[in-house]
């Protein structure tokens, strides 16, 4: 297990993380926590880590998506079946672009705890400490909720366990039927402004009705009805991280037991801090969320600590950083990688650099600024000659109105319809297959041109 013990965190800097008042109470959830089953195995990790060195390479994609913040009010067989099924209609428009495999990677079971630009929210005048997730503090704007409480983490894994328990149930028991996922793609949108996307809709079907008639199907029945999917989350609350850190019996060394796969947030990558030093010691893949702040020689200090042994799989760069700015950030990093011969994935995230508030007061993100950020992505990649292997959405399987555009064309007005965020806008179903199949359409000329360079 060498030097490091989960522990080891609590001696440096953290940030973002909630203080306690009740420390007895604290311990004795801690202690609760760490006699539970781990939600997830090391066997499951290794396997995702071996997909995404696949990804850093070009030989697969990797899409990862899910809610901004769960929540424990909305928790529900329905929401969890919603978010799984965009998913994979998402994954299967872009397995038909990139013609490589999708490594399916959701932002569910455990992702619970949000970053904040302030520690302190004011309303009417009132002053409370910001909400920072169901399992730090209630959403409720009173002083009673605010307080952090240790028992939410019980429930947050309470909550984890049985959303994996389904997952898993929906990924290998005939759910995800690629035949299914395509019949739900047909039905995406009716309106004119996607006739485009139903006509690659409808080569994807005359390509599964030739298998079917070739007798591929049959062959391969079991392949074309399961697919693996994983999960993650950032790794934010490190109690809760820790108390679910196990030793992998088979290799001895630790594994972060709450999720396959866990991030570092773009406010808590501080190379001497907390969290870089928690994360660096698990044998999970690791993301790392990269921001406009993010310097070659602050990366190029994390990719060392967090990769030491520069090994395949394990880090993943997940770039954000605003429609507009990525060709000022993004060149200066990949050429950071690119200097030191480092393996990494790199990911994009239109997300967080692009929240606005709207002309009605709330918090939005017009879905052509989530696509212009995209776009520069796959831009300044071609131009660098460096792969880029994924998108990282924050995103629901419900009908909500947060996020502004699409071929729906949600107005300023709309918002209020269906705004059920507790912490940032979320692209409805419609829109994130929408960007799955526009995403793809870069996927497919980025294979044409590459094939066209191999033939000159």
């Amino acid at each position: 297990m060498g030097e490091w013990q989960k522990t080891d965190w609590r001696k440096l800097p953290r940030v973002q993380m909630p203080d306690y008042p009740d420390q007895d109470r604290l311990r004795d959830v801690e202690a609760r926590l760490a006699s539970y089953p781990p939600l997830v195995f090391a066997g499951e990790a290794r396997k995702l880590k071996a997909h995404l060195a696949k990804v850093s390479k070009g030989e697969a994609f990797l899409l990862q998506g899910g809610d901004c913040a769960e929540s424990f009010a909305e928790f529900s067989a329905d929401n969890i079946r919603d978010t799984f099924k965009v998913l994979l209609q998402m994954a299967m428009v872009l397995t038909y672009g990139a013609k490589v495999p999708v490594v399916k990677v959701g932002r569910i079971a455990g992702q619970f705890a949000k970053p904040r630009s302030a520690a302190m929210e004011t309303i009417g005048g009132v002053e409370l400490p910001s909400y920072k997730g169901d399992i730090i503090n209630g959403f409720d704007f009173t002083e009673a909720a605010r307080v952090p409480d240790p028992d939410r983490m019980l429930q947050a894994y309470l909550q984890a366990a049985a959303s994996l328990n389904l997952l898993r149930a929906f990924a290998t028991g005939g759910y995800a039927d690629v035949h299914k996922v395509h019949a739900w793609t047909l039905g995406f949108t009716a309106s004119p402004e996607a006739e485009k996307y139903r006509e690659m809709a409808n080569r994807i079907s005359d390509t599964l009705d030739f298998m079917r008639a070739a007798g591929i199907s049959d062959e391969a029945a079991h392949t074309l009805q399961t697919v693996e999917f994983f999960t993650s989350h950032e790794a934010l609350l490190l109690e809760y991280e820790e108390a679910l850190t196990r030793v992998d019996s088979t290799t001895g060394q630790w594994l972060a037991g709450s999720g396959h796969m866990i991030w570092i947030g773009d406010r808590t990558r501080q190379p001497d801090g907390a969290h870089v030093e928690y994360c660096r010691g698990v044998q999970n893949p690791i993301g790392l969320k990269c921001g406009p702040s993010m310097t070659s020689g602050h990366l190029k200090a994390l990719m060392s600590k967090l990769n030491p042994r520069n090994e395949p799989g394990r880090l993943t760069l997940i770039s954000r950083f605003g429609a507009g700015n990525v060709g000022e950030h993004l060149p200066r990093l990949v050429r950071a990688v690119q200097e030191e011969g480092a393996n990494v994935v790199w990911v994009c995230d239109p997300m967080h650099g692009n929240t606005i508030k709207s002309s009605t007061g709330y918090k939005t993100r017009p879905f052509e600024s989530v696509l212009r950020e995209v776009r520069e992505f796959f831009a300044v990649h071609n131009g660098e000659g460096t792969i880029p292997g994924g998108v990282h959405f924050e995103m629901t399987g419900k009908d909500v109105t947060e996020c502004t555009g699409g071929v729906r064309a949600v107005t300023d007005e709309d918002l209020s319809d269906r705004y059920h965020t507790a912490c940032d806008p979320r692209l409805n179903a419609s829109q994130a297959l929408e960007l799955a199949f526009l995403v793809s359409e870069e996927l497919s000329a980025r294979r044409t041109a590459l094939a066209r360079a191999e033939a000159v």
